[in-house]
């Protein structure tokens, strides 16, 4: 890895660090409440009526109530691992087409 390189992925990290960190500092004792909460807020604001869903989730169904906290990490860190999976397999696949097509066309030109 160059000099070059090595400078750039350290301050591409601490990018990373500060994107992640400065908001929790940056407002001290706000709330970071999820997506669905503030949705179901705005829809009452808006129509005067509180928001009523229009369907049950299947795993609340089947569990009779509502997902234990560790369980809906989990599924959602099962959804981002199949995710980055299927990304990093076509990804993986495009780097690989690219070589194979350097390396014929390379062969030709002998």
């Amino acid at each position: 890895m160059t000099r070059k390189n090595k400078s750039l992925l350290i301050v591409l990290l601490l990018l990373g660090v500060v994107l992640v960190v400065g908001p929790v500092f940056a407002l001290r004792g706000a709330e970071f409440g999820g997506s669905d909460d503030a949705g179901s807020i705005k829809v009452a604001e808006i129509t005067g009526e509180d928001y009523e869903p229009w369907f049950t989730p299947v795993f609340e169904q089947l569990l009779g109530g509502e997902l234990p906290g560790e369980l809906e990490s989990l599924l959602f860190c099962v959804q981002t691992g199949i995710g980055v999976g299927v990304i990093a397999f076509f990804l993986g696949r495009f780097v690989e087409r690219k070589k194979q097509e350097t390396a014929r066309g390379q062969e030709k030109e002998k």
